[in-house]
């Protein structure tokens, strides 16, 4: 689903702006109006500076293609798509490999060296998302939740800790950049945690028919949910008893990481920027908005009932702009 912006949120934080210049003068480069039809990362980097909004763009491309690259192979269900799955393997280690010796294959390969090299970004994030994409080729879904942790730390909080990172460089007056002085990834993990529980449960319908499962065994096992329970939900846009009993429990889960966020959010803001803040404040009240429209008992999992329309969309936007004060 895309999402387009009209001129009101311009107006909006123009009005905003008057009566708090200091704080978020810097909204005044922003286009709104062309914003939301890309991921909430790069809805929220769009308050960066030039710069880091380039470099964000450039590693969440180099990130994306891999994971794109897996979700479209694990889709397929014929022979060649089995066969396959051991050359991308092969891809993605040498893809890590040539990033570890500076070697450049094409023009976008030379930028992302680039990238990593000005912001000084570790390669850890890369090499996180490419152990989960590999086990994602082996793999269909999670015996435990703690192996779905495991997941995450490259299919979510690598990218969120890239973000982070973005978010945290200091630029010194000779143009250089500067590590954060907080850890990027305990910083990032709990609202990436957050995130990707929400997303699991928004896209159960539009994953399961792909083929794609990210639910524990352990907990489809507890409420005893079986295959057909699965189908029908996913097939139908109703959910069963014991599929909601699930969806519960990964609600209850997506809460405690919902706070334990906003608590590292509490504690690592000030040694960030005032922009900076606010785009971490964006991501994490957009997925809020989501969270709370995924309701364990709701009648239906259809996208188009848990996906919030546009102008709610742009309503949290004006929200969060409106209420956001920088922590010092």
């Amino acid at each position: 689903m895309k999402w387009f912006f009209s001129g009101r949120i311009m107006c909006y934080i123009a009005t905003t702006m008057s009566s708090s210049r200091v704080h978020i003068d810097f909204l005044e480069e922003v286009d709104f109006s062309r914003i939301l039809t890309n991921p909430i990362l790069d809805i929220a980097a769009r308050v960066w500076e030039e710069d880091r909004y380039e470099a964000f763009k450039v590693c969440y491309r180099s990130m994306r293609v891999v994971d794109d690259l897996v979700d479209d192979l694990k889709a397929g269900t014929n022979d060649q798509s089995l066969h396959l799955s051991a050359a991308i393997e092969n891809m993605i280690e040498a893809w890590i490999d040539d990033l570890h010796q500076g070697r450049t294959k094409d023009e976008f390969y030379a930028l992302l060296l680039n990238t990593i090299y000005r912001f000084r970004l570790p390669l850890w994030p890369w090499e996180r998302l490419a152990k989960a994409m590999i086990y994602d080729l082996h793999h269909d879904g999670f015996p435990t939740f703690i192996g779905f942790m495991r997941y995450t730390e490259g299919a979510a909080i690598a990218p969120a800790a890239v973000f982070m990172h973005l978010c945290g460089v200091d630029r010194t007056n000779d143009g250089r950049y500067q590590p954060p002085v907080f850890d990027i990834r305990e910083a990032a993990r709990p609202l990436a945690v957050f995130s990707y529980l929400v997303h699991i449960m928004r896209d159960f319908q539009k994953d399961h028919r792909a083929g794609l499962n990210y639910f524990a065994s352990t907990i489809l096992e507890m409420h005893q949910v079986s295959s057909d329970d699965l189908d029908q939900s996913a097939c139908t846009g109703q959910p069963t008893e014991p599929v909601q009993n699930v969806f519960a429990t990964y609600a209850r889960l997506a809460e405690y990481y919902r706070q334990k966020a906003r608590h590292t959010m509490s504690r690592v803001k000030p040694a960030l920027a005032s922009r900076y803040q606010l785009s971490w404040e964006l991501i994490y009240e957009l997925y809020n908005q989501i969270y709370q429209r995924v309701t364990p008992h709701s009648p239906t999992f259809e996208l188009s009932a848990v996906q919030p329309e546009p102008d709610a969309v742009q309503a949290c936007i004006q929200h969060t702009i409106e209420t956001f004060q920088p922590v010092k």
